[in-house]
């Protein structure tokens, strides 16, 4: 169902190659979303440069399982299937949880959350399906959740990144490799 063409790994310039191929080793495939979007060098860099700037960092109010659920959410409203099941994976990795990522795409309102993250999730879903009902007042249930104004930037970021990621997903045709599936919910194989 892939609408553009896939690039090869190899044809890469060296340091996306580098990048992605680092990723393939630590995971143990090459998500497909690499090559499935890889086809304009520039574009990819700061896709993965702003990928990282957010999601990779850990801070007391909005730690890395936390960024993920947002993503996984978020997705989830989206009707990504791509972002639920590849983010779905890293979640409950992250959040040492196999059941919350099904929680969270299903009915995030029933997941296991404790009152600090579905006050994230209740924000982060209302700002990707309707934007334009943001008020102050969500972002200050934020903050009264002890999120720092860095965090509270974050949640919105990730949201906003994650739809547009979610639109490129569903542009471009791309599903998620089988290897997401069973991803936190058995023992990695050694």
């Amino acid at each position: 169902m892939k609408r553009f063409p896939v690039v090869d790994v190899e044809q890469l310039p060296d340091d996306l190659r580098e990048r992605i191929i680092a990723v393939g080793e630590k995971s143990g495939f090459i998500p497909n979303v690499f090559v499935g979007i890889a086809q304009r060098p520039d574009e990819m860099r700061a896709f993965f440069d702003f990928h990282d700037s957010l999601m990779d960092r850990e801070t007391p109010g909005l730690s890395k399982a936390d960024r993920e659920m947002i993503v996984v959410a978020t997705s989830a409203e989206n009707d990504c299937l791509y972002c639920v099941v590849a983010h779905g994976a890293i979640a409950r990795i992250r959040a040492k949880n196999p059941y919350i990522s099904d929680q969270l795409a299903t009915d995030w309102r029933k997941a296991d959350l404790d009152e600090r993250q579905f006050a994230i999730i209740s924000v982060a879903v209302k700002l990707a399906v309707r934007p334009s009902e943001i008020v102050d007042a969500d972002l200050d249930l934020l903050r009264s959740q002890g999120l720092s104004e860095d965090d509270v930037y974050d949640v919105g970021a990730i949201t906003a990144f994650f739809s547009m990621s979610n639109r490129l997903v569903h542009w471009s045709g791309l599903m998620p490799n089988k290897e997401f599936y069973l991803m936190g919910r058995v023992p990695r194989s050694s």
